[in-house]
Formats: C-alpha cells, sequence, structure tokens
C-alpha cells in the first residue's frame, strides 16, 4: 500500500478557514475520484513558531500504479485550485511512501 502525504505550513491567518475547505471540499473531492481508499489530516504538534500551522494531508491508495495514474490525471488541477485560493498562505509538499506495516506490536513473551 502507498501513502501519499501531502505536507502544508497554513498561515495561522487563514488557517482555520483552510482546514475547514480542505474537509468539506478539496478531500472529498480527491476521494471522488476513487484513486485513494482512505484518508486523514493531522496536524503537527510540535514547530516552531513561524507564523503558521503545519498539517499533513494523507491519502491510501493500493499501488504505485493508482497514485501515479493520479498524479497524470487530477493533481494538477487539485493543486491549482488550492493554489488559487490560498496563493502562499499555505505552502505544500509532497512525499510518497510504501506502508511495510500496520499495527505491529512486539511480543512480550
Amino acid at each position: 500500500m502507498i501513502l501519499y502525504n501531502i505536507t502544508v505550513n497554513v498561515e495561522n491567518s487563514v488557517a482555520d478557514e483552510w482546514l475547514e475547505w480542505m474537509t468539506e471540499v478539496h478531500i472529498p473531492e480527491v476521494m471522488r475520484t476513487g484513486f485513494f481508499l482512505r484518508n486523514q489530516i493531522c496536524r503537527l504538534l510540535t514547530e516552531i513558531e513561524n507564523g503558521g500551522t503545519t498539517y499533513a494531508v494523507q491519502y491510501h491508495c493500493r499501488n504505485l500504479d493508482d497514485l501515479e495514474e493520479y498524479q497524470r490525471t487530477h493533481a494538477a488541477e487539485m493543486q491549482a485550485r488550492q493554489l488559487k485560493r490560498y496563493g502562499e498562505s499555505a505552502l505544500a509538499f509532497e512525499s510518497v511512501l510504501e506502508i511495510v506495516g500496520t499495527d505491529v506490536e512486539r511480543d512480550n513473551s
């Protein structure tokens, strides 16, 4: 499984509105493309004070082929909408991770 992670630093002056737009508009649009199985949004708790709040928006997909197809057919349009709406008030970078284990527990025997 592949984790598509977009880390976004959002200026505090628009952070609440950005988060609402992400959860009510943007993420549902991304999910409607059919390439992702689930999503989550996380807020970074340990960061230096820079006038912003950092979020990690994460999408899980079955395989790298699905992610690459999403990137070819939808990503530019989705990114353009966010850029048009928030400009430099929400700066993002992407990372792609392969999930190699989940819910791993240590054997205490």
